[in-house]
């Protein structure tokens, strides 16, 4: 039996999302490989913007090129109607724009505390490292910097986690960790590749609630392969195969497309039933709107 939609919280005012990532006609080539070909995709204000596609389509090159990993050979980003050009990762957290990627890349030697202020640098007034290293003119910013990292635990249930390293605490615990710490920066955009790789259901369903809780103060451009989470929480799917984009539209619309279940699921394979528990959409009232060489 599916479960009922997920509907979307309400944000005060000042925290809608208003800001729109395009990208328009990208193509990425290897050497000789070509990985995209021209493909296009529009996050709008406040969407959770699925990309599936099967093993090799090109999705995680797609989200690399969204956040700065992997320079385009040709086509246009435009972020908040200001075209994006030769910007490196770090430049574009400065721009609202926050990721995880499918390793969780957390800092061995650092506490999870630690490791989520990380996160929270564009808030920094006085300097990262002295605000994370307590320099004493930077007391007042690491004081702040450590309010929003636990506040960002709290709202991933991991605040009891804070004071332990990484390696000590369970995968699907880190990778709630790695998303605190994209969370800390108050991002107008997440990018999240592969958020539920070795997840359990339960934790599965958890991340769906909490997706599309964040919708309503940010976009989410959201690379995954479980195909029941996808279309549970999206607002819209690209789907690619082979560097291409074969479909673009809703979830219930991508469910019906005998294109995407051919080349992502195969002949024999019914999309509906790979989204029995999760399959139910969204709030009538939702907007619409590297895997490197290989992905």
């Amino acid at each position: 039996m599916a479960e009922a939609p997920l509907d979307r919280t309400t944000p005060p005012p000042d925290r809608a999302p208003t800001a729109r990532l395009e990208m328009t006609d990208i193509s990425v080539a290897f050497g000789g490989v070509t990985a995209l070909e021209a493909v296009s995709l529009t996050v709008e204000p406040g969407q959770v913007h699925g990309l599936i596609g099967p093993n090799g389509a090109g999705k995680t090159t797609m989200f690399n090129v969204a956040c700065g990993l992997v320079r385009p050979s040709s086509g246009r980003i435009a972020w908040k109607g200001s075209e994006l050009r030769r910007l490196r990762p770090a430049q574009l957290t400065r721009l609202g724009i926050a990721r995880t990627l499918q390793g969780v890349g957390l800092f061995a030697g650092m506490t999870v505390l630690e490791n989520v202020m990380v996160g929270a640098h564009r808030h920094a007034r006085s300097g990262f490292l002295s605000a994370l290293f307590a320099i004493p003119t930077a007391d007042k910013d690491e004081e702040r910097l450590r309010e929003r990292a636990m506040t960002a635990l709290a709202e991933l249930d991991a605040t009891a986690y804070a004071e332990r390293y990484p390696g000590s605490l369970p995968y699907p615990v880190q990778k709630r960790v790695a998303l605190a710490r994209a969370l800390v920066a108050e991002p107008d955009l997440l990018l999240l590749d592969e958020p539920a790789s070795g997840l359990s259901e339960d934790e599965m369903h958890e991340l769906g609630e909490l997706i599309r809780t964040l919708s309503a103060r940010m976009s989410v451009l959201l690379v995954e392969h479980h195909m029941d989470l996808v279309m549970r929480v999206c607002d819209r799917i690209t789907v690619l195969d082979s560097g291409k984009p074969i479909a673009v539209g809703t979830p219930e619309e991508i469910r019906a497309n005998p294109a995407v279940t051919e080349a992502y699921l195969g002949d024999d394979v019914d999309v509906a039933a790979h989204t029995t528990e999760f399959g139910s959409t969204r709030s009538e009232t939702a907007p619409t709107g590297t895997e490197g060489a290989s992905a």
